[in-house]
């Protein structure tokens, strides 16, 4: 388990799933860092889910952190999907490399209230 403000999951047929919550300080992204490396090399899962259906915003180094982690997953043969992925970040993650199709179930980002 990565720590306070992302839990994880583990389904039946090997999937992992990975629930950052709130926006990640910097402890936060330290150890979701370090849990996406060692799920990725070591527990070597088929799929790799990080549902980002409830997470803040995300700085440069968080955007550079999950995209590396598809290009980790893709040299460990672990396909990691960002699913629920606001649509600011979904741009920004796109920009910085991960292919389109790694981004499932894009959402809008929530307006100002009125």
């Amino acid at each position: 388990m990565p720590g306070p403000g992302v839990s994880t999951e583990t389904r039946p047929d090997g999937t992992v799933i990975v629930h950052p919550h709130g926006s990640l300080d910097l402890d936060g992204a330290l150890r979701l860092r370090q849990f996406l490396v060692h799920a990725i090399r070591h527990m070597r899962p088929h799929r790799l889910i990080l549902d980002l259906g409830d997470l803040g915003d995300l700085d440069p180094i968080d955007i550079g952190t999950l995209a590396a982690a598809c290009t980790l997953g893709d040299d460990h043969r672990v396909i990691v999907f960002l699913d629920n992925t606001p649509s600011d970040i979904a741009a920004r993650l796109a920009a910085a490399g991960v292919p389109p199709a790694r981004l499932r179930g894009t959402k809008d980002a929530p307006g100002p209230a009125r």
